[in-house]
């Protein structure tokens, strides 16, 4: 049986600011990791914090009160094993 995998990221399009906001989460007690962001959310820097979509709330809090800045956005991202994922905003 193939595993759904579903989660949170926030895209940037500097990679600094995607070190702040990373940094900002763990400050703030969310789980995150940097991680290479999705085809589908094609500008930026490459990277992306990744976090737990039941933590969005929190995260774009964070967001908000840190402001690191250069924002592409938050999305949602869906993927089965073997198949492209799929990559909503959130």
């Amino acid at each position: 049986m193939t595993q759904q995998e579903a989660f949170g990221i926030a895209a940037f399009r500097s990679r600094q600011q995607v070190m702040r906001m990373d940094s900002a989460l763990r400050r703030a007690g969310v789980h995150s990791e940097i991680i290479s962001t999705p085809r589908d959310v094609s500008l930026g820097c490459g990277l992306s914090v990744r976090f737990d979509l039941r933590d969005a709330p929190a995260a774009m809090n964070v967001y908000r009160q840190a402001r690191p800045g250069n924002l592409i956005g938050f999305y949602r991202v869906d993927r089965l094993p073997g198949q492209r994922a799929q990559v909503t905003p959130l």
